[in-house]
């Protein structure tokens, strides 16, 4: 569900009038009937924790809308927050509660930039008929899964496959070309040779200087019904740290991750603390013992922020590029050329 919307001043106040007489419409209650519009949350703890949220907007004066639940059971009524923007949001709140912030025209960017700069990157949607516009907010975001004058919900699988980034996502797309390769393994090649050292800030330099890939995967044009696009990109993550323990081994598993359009580091015989506190990093592949390999692990989970993997296998291109959908309503821009082509 949508969590915060932005809509430019020059139309904030039509937008926001017929949003709240949808809103009246909206019907509470038990979700077992076919006429109810907004169930209960789970529990009475998270009923608790976004009621917090609600009364501390309205403490602000910033509730603009809000409705009557029922009185029985763990019900939130539908809610409209003013806010200035996704920096006055510190957590996701999974409730029928929807935060709005307004922009002038021409500030877009900045728009696009608050989104990036939030660490979330599942779902973005965007309403437009400039078509440079469309061009110039898809290159810029961060985000999995965009969709472009048309509703964000619905991903079908094989047109709109499904899956985030950083704090929204850790794998590959659901029902994506790269998807079934995540539940197959390819064990890695045996490399003998003594473990190497690698110092941290050799690592962290090289990860701030580490060149782009030469190999670029081109873009996927997905199947869809007429009048409608659907383009899957793939985008390198940031750079894996190959541990080797071996020379020979970090070798190859750069090369392995390059292969797949990615970029890697090689830093074999990494002291496993130094992972705590690197930056600028997607992951790291080691080929070694087990034993090491779950300091290692564990020195990832001990980080802030998103999951990282601790390959241990031949690497997927999933784990090598991130993969973003855009889905286009071609027919909300006023025609579509796709049935011109078929006449």
């Amino acid at each position: 569900a949508l969590r915060c919307l932005y809509v430019q001043e020059d139309i904030a106040q039509t937008v926001t009038e017929m949003l709240f007489g949808a809103m009246d419409e909206l019907a509470l209650g038990d979700p077992l009937d076919l006429f109810t519009d907004v169930g209960p949350l789970i529990d009475a703890q998270a009923k608790a924790g976004i009621a917090d949220h609600i009364a501390a907007a309205r403490a602000e004066g910033r509730v603009m809308k809000e409705m009557t639940a029922p009185v029985r059971g763990t019900f939130i009524t539908p809610t409209v927050i003013s806010v200035r923007g996704l920096e006055d949001i510190s957590r996701e709140v999974f409730g029928p509660v929807l935060h709005i912030a307004t922009f002038k025209a021409g500030q877009h960017g900045a728009v696009v930039q608050a989104v990036n700069n939030s660490g979330y990157g599942l779902t973005f949607g965007l309403h437009t008929r400039i078509d440079d516009r469309v061009q110039s907010v898809t290159d810029a975001l961060m985000v999995g899964n965009t969709y472009v004058n048309r509703n964000q919900i619905g991903a079908v699988v094989g047109s709109q496959p499904f899956g985030g980034e950083s704090l929204s996502g850790t794998g590959p797309k659901a029902g994506g070309p790269e998807y079934l390769a995540r539940f197959t393994r390819v064990p890695a090649p045996d490399f003998s040779g003594a473990a190497a050292t690698t110092t941290e800030a050799t690592v962290q330099s090289a990860i701030k200087t580490a060149p782009p890939p030469a190999v670029a995967p081109a873009p996927l044009v997905l199947p869809g019904p007429t009048g409608e696009s659907n383009r899957l990109t793939f985008v390198p993550r940031a750079p894996l740290l190959c541990l080797g323990p071996s020379l020979p081994a970090a070798r190859a598993q750069a090369e392995a991750i390059r292969v797949l359009g990615g970029q890697a580091v090689e830093a074999p015989g990494l002291d496993p603390q130094s992972l705590t506190r690197l930056t600028g990093f997607s992951g790291a592949l080691f080929w070694g013992e087990e034993e090491l390999a779950r300091v290692y692990a564990q020195a990832l989970a001990a980080r802030k922020g998103p999951i990282l993997p601790l390959i241990g296998d031949l690497p997927d291109a999933a784990h090598a590029l991130l993969e973003r959908h855009v889905c286009i309503d071609t027919t909300a821009s006023g025609g579509n050329a796709q049935l011109l082509a078929q006449v």
